[in-house]
């Protein structure tokens, strides 16, 4: 399955997952506070019939807002927050760009991509995922792959927690060559050094002999 409609997929999951947990802690407290669901009914202007349709979890396409009034009726107040899934539904720029990174790696190092931050400890860290992830023998490093810088400062943040978090080496960053990605990585200045320790084509040199690239590194292709 592509991985766009995988993630579609998912996300109908998720959503009916919610929708699910919601109606159970609807019936929950109801319980609880002694609330006849046509009590419930009264204050938001359902029927008895509807509030339990939902509260026994036969309504999978309760809206936000009925799922808030419904909640906050018997003394719940609901939280939603969207937040980044580490899996971003890559395009084919993007694809080929982590293409021809891969393309130009000696074949003894191995190449994984969407792979999960893991800690030290195998531990995942919520949801986020590197790109790729290129290694050798005795070293690993995540691979991040940007065709159109928007935000240079967010994107040094992002790879910075992503590398304090997972138990890699170091990482790269392939960006694709344009006149707008130049002009942001001119413009950027020490908040990059880290991220530029070894410069891109030695980086390249490296991995094309497969090696250690020695260190973070920015790669425009």
């Amino acid at each position: 399955m592509p991985g766009r409609r995988r993630a579609v997929v998912q996300g109908e999951i998720r959503g009916r997952a919610a929708v699910g947990e919601m109606s159970r802690e609807l019936d929950h407290a109801a319980q609880t506070l002694g609330l006849s669901y046509a009590s419930i009914a009264r204050d938001v202007g359902l029927s008895a019939a509807q509030v339990g349709r939902i509260a026994h979890g036969r309504s999978p396409d309760l809206s936000i807002r009925q799922a808030s009034v419904l909640l906050a009726a018997v003394g719940l107040e609901l939280s939603i927050r969207a937040y980044p899934s580490g899996r971003p539904l890559r395009d084919t720029p993007q694809l080929e760009l982590l293409a021809a990174l891969r393309g130009r790696l000696h074949p003894r190092l191995s190449w994984a991509t969407e792979v999960p931050v893991v800690g030290s400890q195998g531990r995942a860290f919520d949801l986020r995922a590197w790109d790729a992830i290129v290694s050798g023998a005795a070293w690993r490093y995540g691979v991040e792959a940007e065709t159109r810088i928007r935000d240079g400062q967010a994107l040094e943040r992002r790879i910075a927690l992503k590398v304090r978090d997972g138990d890699v080496d170091g990482v790269i960053l392939v960006v694709k060559r344009t006149r707008g990605n130049r002009a942001v990585l001119a413009s950027l200045g020490a908040a990059w050094e880290w991220l530029t320790q070894v410069p891109g084509n030695v980086a390249l040199k490296r991995l094309a002999a497969g090696v250690d690239p020695g260190g973070n590194s920015l790669i425009v292709l």
